[in-house]
């Protein structure tokens, strides 16, 4: 994330609280395991076309501290989880908020600016062993990755005593934190790391294969390697060589904040944060051994598609260009968000919808597109869009981080 630069009276167009969705939109030019939520590949001419669609959002609860998350347990409960930037996490039941937080580490954390309790991942077995996992900034600014369980007693409250610390991460400066935790179609757990913090990555972090920030991590936390909490799967790209550390999957990230899998390819959706000039979308699409693997990403050397250092005549070899980029002229700090899978709005299958932090403009991609697309503008909201979510019914949500909200994403055909 990073601070509101626009102010709301600046757009060109600001919604009430009923959100009501732009008229037209318009281009803005710029392995080993399988998860059983993923099937086939759909055939290359999946059908989700943004001029058709239109989106508008419905409340779903408000009043939440700073939300910057929300997402399922897949235990087939309904249940919705937030997670509160400033160290709680509450459930959404039945369209009421329990007034009981599900897990509360304020105590533990540094909040504010990019700080605080930041990412939540439920295991795949969470249903049977109650596994699910935080990622938040501790008292010294350092990234944590910790376990916890839910209580025995009650579905709707965690052990607070259970945590057992995976990760501990030293961060140099307070910001491009990261905060992401997902489950791939693999089974295993993804980690999204900053580049370190303070602007153009100075310790040049992200392209050091040897350095865990600037990275999206992927760790084994059903199994343990001799002196950690977790395992390094054999088929991470340095697992076991002498140059790059074992638990990197992909690298030449500035602050990938979200980043999401297609929940029927396994495909691999990233919105890295830019320095400048431009916001960017990445998407690796899924192989044998997962998607993303040993990917680089480009950054600091890029920024977008343009070079960032040197500034011109930089050298993209070997580096993959994001499928979509806007520039600073209409927004400031992109929010990775979802592929839509749900059966409810038919229209926005195969649809990846994406924000701006500061802007509050949400845009599409088409899922199974080229791998250069120009993002089409689905709304322009006054939301400050700290993230998107997924239910376990595919639908979409919003969380505003300024007004505390949470929102649902409406779909209708034009």
């Amino acid at each position: 994330m990073r601070a509101r630069r626009h102010s709301t009276a600046a757009r060109a167009v600001v919604l009430a609280i009923a959100l009501i969705p732009l008229a037209s939109a318009q281009g803005i030019l710029a392995g080993e395991r399988s998860e059983p939520y993923v099937s086939a590949r759909p055939p290359s001419g999946e059908s989700f076309d943004p001029a058709k669609v239109r989106i508008s959002f419905s409340r779903v609860a408000r009043n939440f501290s700073s939300p910057v998350f929300v997402t399922h347990s897949g235990d087939g409960s309904g249940r919705l989880y937030i997670v509160e930037q400033t160290g709680r996490i509450k459930i959404l039941l039945n369209g009421s908020v329990l007034a009981t937080p599900f897990l509360n580490i304020a105590a533990k954390i540094t909040n504010g600016g990019e700080r605080g309790l930041l990412g939540l991942a439920f295991h795949p077995d969470y249903k049977t062993n109650r596994k699910f996992y935080v990622n938040y900034t501790n008292t010294s600014g350092d990234t944590v990755v910790a376990e916890y369980l839910r209580s025995t007693g009650s579905a709707n409250v965690a052990d607070a005593g259970s945590a057992r610390i995976l990760l501990t991460i030293d961060q140099p400066y307070s910001n491009h934190n990261g905060g992401m935790l997902a489950f791939g179609p693999d089974r295993y757990l993804y980690v999204g790391m900053g580049d370190g913090g303070s602007a153009g990555d100075p310790g040049n972090r992200a392209q050091n294969v040897n350095n865990l920030l600037g990275k999206i991590l992927r760790i084994d936390v059903d199994n343990k390697d001799t002196g950690k909490q977790y395992a390094t799967p054999s088929s991470n790209p340095f697992d076991g060589a002498t140059n790059g550390a074992d638990e990197v999957w992909s690298f030449g990230l500035r602050n990938p904040w979200r980043f999401s899998f297609d929940r029927r390819t396994g495909d691999l959706w990233i919105g890295d944060v830019g320095q400048n000039r431009w916001e960017e979308i990445d998407r690796s699409t899924a192989g044998a051994s997962g998607a993303g693997r040993g990917v680089n990403y480009g950054w600091r050397v890029m920024e977008g598609n343009a070079c960032y250092s040197p500034s011109s005549g930089c050298n993209t070899s070997g580096k993959t260009r994001p499928i979509a980029v806007y520039s600073h002229s209409v927004g400031c700090s992109v929010t990775g968000g979802y592929v839509y899978r749900g059966a409810q709005y038919r229209e926005l299958v195969g649809g990846y919808l994406f924000g701006d932090y500061c802007s509050g403009r949400i845009w599409a991609l088409r899922a199974h597109g080229p791998a250069s697309q120009s993002p089409v503008l689905m709304a322009d909201t006054s939301l400050n869009i700290s993230s998107f979510g997924e239910g376990q019914d595919g639908r979409l949500y919003v969380t505003d981080i300024g007004t505390g909200d949470v929102w649902h994403v409406v779909a209708a055909p034009k």
